[in-house]
């Protein structure tokens, strides 16, 4: 019994320890306006690269902004920024943050290492007990963002800082062009929305080859799978960020290369998507901080290119994201519809997130299967290019006949 009563007593100040470390962390949270992950499904994809990048994106538009390393087992942000045998000091019972430049603080195990060779061995408790004293103890003051470099995966790292923020804004997930790192990054998007994490965009790294002497730009690779891919996940595309030889250079020599390179093709590219970040997470817009761009989907189907006059003999659909804050096309792609069979193609363009078809005739009975799978059908269009047709009908200039193949 006394046993009993000494174990009960141990789990209720254990208890309340977790509770008062947790408000601990929302103390300090609640300081920083925006937090914000950079996942990927695989390593090599350049994550932490782009990480970096982000935040000096952020800094150098005047927005005070943290970096949060928590790769565990292999912190490389400090190389990348130039602070490796830097070492975390104190203040005050909090760690203070090491700064780079005015508006860059930086946090990462590496800071707490003897040497840079050392290898950190721990499990996934260890792991947990020092994401939460990042989150806790560290001297953040107040910031506009936090971006928080995770390792690869889905593992305890993105899972711990996940749940201890339990208001994190969303995440940036990178990814390469090739279909093996598309594939993990849709498990990462996935986990995401399984934890209720918005998806803030898709970032496909490693997009084309900046020539160092022309500049032209190169699919040895190839190119556009990222956007296809976050097209069909109904997720947000946050551009293409190309290969730069000049990357590497900046990285190895601790040189953030937005600021060194502030011209070239993957720096605008940078500042592009944080555009994007920054306009998703706008204080002027508070109803869509941290949500996913509201997009509305376009399918027209097609033969030889132009939009089909006859719905069901078409040879592909061009199915288009269109951005419904700019009312603006912003990404197409085209695939083949299964074999023509009744009720099949109102269902695969349902699976595939579509809400509108334009076509130039459809039969009655497909158009009520349309509507009980929510998607809105316009018949009468004239044929043109699927780019023609959708912003005919997003500018409101969509002239439409009548229907030529109502049976």
């Amino acid at each position: 019994m006394a046993d009993n009563m000494v174990h009960r007593q141990q789990d209720q100040e254990y208890q309340r320890q977790m509770e008062a470390e947790q408000a601990q962390v929302r103390h300090r949270m609640s300081q920083i306006k925006h937090k914000i992950l950079v996942l990927s499904g695989k390593g090599g994809v350049g994550k932490s690269t782009v990480a970096v990048n982000l935040a000096i994106s952020l800094s150098l538009a005047g927005k005070r902004t943290g970096l949060l390393d928590i790769d565990i087992h292999g912190p490389s942000i400090p190389k990348i920024l130039n602070l490796e045998g830097r070492k975390a000091q104190s203040a005050f019972d909090a760690i203070l943050p090491i700064e780079v430049g005015a508006n860059l603080k930086v946090m990462s195990i590496a800071f707490f290492l003897a040497s840079q060779d050392d290898a950190v061995i721990w499990r996934g408790p260890m792991k947990y007990q020092m994401i939460k004293q990042f989150l806790k103890d560290v001297e953040w003051g107040e910031l506009d963002y936090l971006i928080i470099d995770s390792p690869p995966g889905t593992g305890d790292e993105p899972l711990s800082i996940i749940q201890l923020l339990e208001n994190a804004d969303g995440a940036v997930v990178v990814t390469t062009p090739q279909e093996v790192a598309l594939s993990d990054v849709r498990r990462s998007i996935t986990f995401c929305r399984s934890l209720n994490l918005p998806v803030l965009g898709v970032l496909e790294n490693m997009s084309g080859f900046v020539c160092p002497k022309c500049g032209e730009v190169t699919d040895i690779f190839k190119s556009g799978g990222g956007e296809n891919m976050a097209l069909a996940m109904s997720v947000p595309f946050l551009g293409r960020i190309p290969i730069d030889p000049q990357i590497v250079e900046a990285c190895d020599s601790g040189q953030p290369y937005v600021d060194k390179y502030r011209q070239s093709q993957a720096a605008l590219a940078f500042r592009e998507a944080v555009t994007l970040l920054v306009g998703s997470n706008s204080e002027d817009n508070e109803t869509n901080a941290g949500k996913e761009i509201n997009t509305m989907r376009i399918a027209i189907p097609l033969a030889e290119g132009q939009l089909c006059q006859h719905f069901g003999h078409c040879e592909e659909f061009a199915i288009m994201d269109v951005n419904s804050q700019e009312n603006c096309v912003s990404g197409t792609y085209r695939e083949a519809p299964p074999a023509h069979a009744p009720g099949v193609l109102p269902q695969w363009l349902a699976e595939h997130n579509v809400t509108i078809v334009i076509a130039g005739g459809m039969g009655s009975r497909a158009q009520s299967l349309f509507a009980e799978n929510g998607i809105k059908v316009v018949v009468g269009a004239s044929a043109g290019s699927p780019e023609e047709v959708a912003n005919a009908y997003l500018n409101g200039t969509l002239q439409t006949g009548g229907n030529i193949c109502d049976h």
